[in-house]
Order: structure tokens, then sequence, then C-alpha cells
């Protein structure tokens, strides 16, 4: 996969990944990987899991920089619909961008400019 991956997260959790060398939220403990969307995957994913919620950023991620392995696999949905899980931390050198990621007035997400 060339393409890159996507990860929302609150911009507080961001922070404190900073001063570290990786990124490590509740669900890698929780559930053994960090859930991660393709762009076109992400707004959907947003507006279920994380309606009204702001002060969240989307990290932009290159799967070729990734240190832990990336498993394509079933969402909430079932099968029809894949979906990229990092089993392991993030290391930050694979992000290329942070974005800002909160709802529009109406509470819409809307999918910011992703740089290739």
């Amino acid at each position: 996969m060339t393409q890159p991956i996507v990860h929302i997260t609150h911009r507080d959790d961001w922070t404190i990944a900073l001063s570290s060398d990786e990124y490590c939220p509740g669900s890698l403990s929780k559930e053994g990987f960090i859930h991660c969307s393709r762009p076109g995957q992400v707004v959907r994913v947003a507006g279920t899991f994380y309606a009204g919620q702001y002060g969240l950023v989307l990290l932009v991620i290159d799967p070729k920089r990734l240190h832990a392995e990336v498993r394509w696999e079933p969402g909430t949905d079932g099968p029809a619909e894949l979906f990229p899980h990092i089993y392991g931390p993030l290391n930050l050198d694979a992000v290329t961008q942070v974005l800002d990621f909160n709802p529009s007035p109406d509470g819409q997400y809307v999918l910011p400019n992703i740089n290739p």
C-alpha cells in the first residue's frame, strides 16, 4: 500500500506523544492495534465515533515508514470493507501531516487536503 492512511486522535494525546518517540493510544493496549482508515473512510468513521467532539487532529501516515505491521481487517460493518490497523506503536517519523479535524458548524466532518 503506497497511499497514506489516517488516524483520528485528540490534539492533547498527540501533543503528549511528541515528547516521546512513539504514539501509543489506549486502543493499542486494549485491542492490540491502532485504528486507522483510508482517507475515503475517515469522514464516516469520524461521524460515527467522534460526533460532536472538538480538539481532534487527523494524523496522515505513510505506511512505508511504519515500523509496526499494518493489517487490513474488517470493520464493524463486516468483511465487505477493510480498514488498516497498526499492530504496534506508531513511530512519529511515519506521520507526514497533522491536520485539524473538527466538525463544521452543522456537525459534519469534512476531509481536509491531504498531501500525497
